[in-house]
């Protein structure tokens, strides 16, 4: 009887890998670089090698591996067929099929790893006991995943949950990374926080009249040197947090911008639960309480009650989804 299962999130810098059992019982976890070289064929090479050398290390057999779950930074269309990954390389790739074939026919599923993340929190993590979940990550993009009536909704083209691609400012001159303009991505992702952050700061003549009040740029030489080019998502919520101006002003916007991509999500599929997961979600109970302040604000009738909360597996996620996916 088959007894194990792999689970890999495959991320820009590293590929996360866990051995589990088929009871979702996590054994062991380890990282390897993502080596996205020559069109991202390395990426696949260098995990099948992986693989391989820990089987033969551990002295488990190729029969006894019931299924290689596979979450990837791309939009994956329903039949496994890799889209487009701009941070790995592939286009119309079927990336499953390669690494099946190089892991000795070992069954290979892939996923969007914002929906293994769902998947993952469904399984094991804060959403489970729902059936209808809504998934926000927060990184340096914006991405999501909906689960209605405990599936997940892939869409025909493998968009769906591309949350970060809503329209929230249809105003807005500035071109997203996706080539539109006002996407909820230019407003609630880390480097949108970042880079309101330093709008608000246009000129050190003007950053030095507010050193009084900024907890971030605690020097002259500081702002003039390399302080403001070293911000990060993390340092603006530690002082609004502690209530400096600017970053409340910035953090705010954030927020709502966020609550009206939620409130637009809450329309179309009526989730129980929000989740929030990605690096910004590490800002803790302030982000949870003013993302709650204005979703309540903008949401629609009783969608206004809908459960927001912090993912639960944090990092662990996307691993426990592509696992949970070998048995779907």
């Amino acid at each position: 009887m088959k007894k194990f299962i792999f689970g890999i999130d495959i991320g820009g810098t590293t590929c996360k890998i866990g051995l589990f059992d088929n009871t979702g019982l996590l054994l062991q976890e380890w990282e390897t670089p993502t080596d996205s070289g020559n069109n991202g064929i390395n990426v696949i090479d260098n995990l099948a090698e992986t693989l391989h050398e820990y089987l033969n290390s551990k002295g488990i057999s190729y029969d006894a591996i019931e299924g290689i779950g596979l979450g990837i930074p791309a939009q994956v269309a329903p039949d496994g067929r890799v889209v487009i990954s701009s941070n790995v390389g592939w286009q119309d790739h079927y990336v499953g099929r390669e690494l099946s074939v190089k892991m000795n026919g070992i069954p290979v599923k892939v996923i969007k790893d914002s929906n293994a993340a769902a998947l993952g929190e469904m399984w094991k993590g804060k959403a489970k006991g729902y059936r209808n979940v809504s998934l926000i990550t927060i990184g340096t993009g914006v991405g999501g995943a909906n689960i209605v009536n405990g599936e997940l909704v892939i869409g025909s083209k493998g968009a769906g949950g591309d949350f970060g691609h809503l329209t929230i400012y249809p105003q807005e001159t500035e071109q997203c990374g996706c080539g539109r303009k006002g996407c909820l991505e230019q407003y609630a992702s880390a480097t949108a926080i970042v880079k309101q952050y330093k709008a608000e700061l246009p000129s050190v003549e003007e950053a030095k009249g507010r050193l009084e009040t900024t907890v971030i740029l605690p020097s002259v030489e500081a702002i003039e040197t390399t302080e403001i080019k070293t911000l990060t998502a993390k340092d603006i919520f530690e002082a609004y947090v502690a209530g400096e101006k600017v970053a409340t002003k910035v953090i705010n916007k954030f927020a709502k911008s966020l609550a009206q991509g939620m409130t637009a999500v809450a329309c179309t599929t009526d989730p129980e639960i929000f989740l929030i997961g990605g690096g910004v979600s590490k800002a803790g109970q302030p982000l949870l309480d003013i993302v709650t302040k204005y979703y309540q604000e903008l949401a629609l009738g009783d969608t206004k009650h809908t459960k927001i909360e912090l993912t639960e597996l944090g990092n662990q996620s996307g691993i426990y989804g592509a696992a949970k996916l070998v048995l779907c």
